[in-house]
């Protein structure tokens, strides 16, 4: 009897902590009904300013390339590739180099390729402009610099190279901008070649011109650096065989002379013959030197369309642009449910603290 009476003192205080959770809920429930009003209230009044903002909300612009790249064929490996392949190996890329795996993609968000792109001209309703006057102009910065006269009347025209340690930093705070919030560089695919350059803006003229810009300026300056080794070859071979070219003909025109000066040479007298001979010689070595720079050369020609990569655009921003602006439904309902949730806490905390 001891026992039972001990067991049902242990679970009294169980069933009196239950009872005392299921009463506080009842009376918290009956007191947000009898608050019906301001919460439904505060959820109608959140509700409408998520609509406002939906329809007060400047929509932002989309501008998307997607190219595809293909990569030269790697100097010396060409010939064992298919051997490689057999056995497994895989010779198609290199490892190393400024444009292996996703190099190409930092390249993009380079501070140099986006300060290029920035001082870049291009010409907006008829009226030629530099993008990153057009950028300051739509955020209406000058507004903000209006206390700073220096800034206020910055300007990015003239000579690009000689920019002055204040045009530096507003370009340098700009791109770093652009890079943070504007732009989206990708490989929808890291099997495939192909590569997504996004750019958002307000703008929906920047936005385009900005994508457009900084895709040639990239895309040049990869097919450029990629193949100026081959270039360089190709035009110091090209000079030397124009060099050699221009002796040979001198050495021909030399052989010719020396044989109008002795026209009937007595067969007697070597020495009469010693000059035409020393030319025909000159011809003989200079034309074979000049046969050997001339198949180099045509090879120099075929391995710098080899190495030069090929870049084909599949799609381009065209106008009108995509446009991103919150739903005007998914705004209200969003606003009303963040009004619920707000209103429910300030009729529980001032509940709480009437009490106190």
């Amino acid at each position: 009897m001891i026992k039972n009476n001990d067991s049902e003192n242990s679970n009294a205080p169980d069933e009196v902590s239950v009872r005392d959770i299921i009463k506080r809920l009842r009376y918290w429930n009956r007191y947000f009904v009898s608050q019906w009003k301001l919460i439904i209230g505060i959820t109608v009044i959140a509700a409408c300013i998520g609509l406002v903002y939906a329809l007060v909300k400047k929509p932002v612009y989309m501008a998307e390339s997607t190219f595809v790249l293909e990569e030269g064929e790697q100097p010396g490996l060409s010939q064992y590739s298919g051997l490689a392949s057999m056995v497994g190996i895989s010779l198609n890329g290199s490892t190393n180099g400024l444009f292996v795996g996703d190099n190409i993609i930092e390249l993009y968000k380079s501070r140099t390729m986006l300060q290029r792109t920035l001082l870049s001209k291009c010409v907006f309703n008829s009226k030629p402009q530099l993008l990153i006057d057009r950028y300051i102009d739509y955020n209406h910065l000058r507004d903000k610099w209006s206390g700073e006269p220096a800034l206020k009347n910055i300007s990015f025209e003239g000579d690009t190279s000689k920019l002055t340690v204040l045009q530096d930093s507003i370009i340098f705070d700009i791109a770093k901008e652009i890079k943070k919030k504007n732009l989206a560089v990708d490989k929808p695919d890291k099997k495939l070649s192909i590569i997504d350059v996004q750019v958002s803006a307000k703008d929906e003229l920047f936005a385009k011109f900005f994508n457009q810009t900084l895709v040639d300026n990239v895309n040049n300056f990869y097919v450029s650096t990629k193949s100026i080794r081959a270039l360089k070859n190709l035009h110091i071979l090209q000079q030397q065989t124009d060099s050699v070219r221009s002796i040979l003909n001198s050495s021909i025109s030399g052989a010719a002379l020396a044989n109008d000066v002795v026209p009937n040479a007595n067969p007697n007298l070597s020495i009469l013959r010693a000059g035409p001979q020393r030319k025909s010689v000159d011809v003989q070595a200079n034309g074979a030197l000049y046969a050997e720079l001339l198949k180099n050369l045509e090879l120099a020609k075929v391995t710098l369309r080899k190495e030069t990569p090929l870049i084909q655009v599949i799609d381009k921003p065209d106008l009108p642009l995509e446009q991103e602006k919150p739903g005007k439904i998914l705004s209200f309902l969003v606003g009303g449910i963040i009004g619920l949730i707000l209103s429910v806490f300030y009729v529980f905390f001032n509940k709480i603290l009437s009490q106190i």
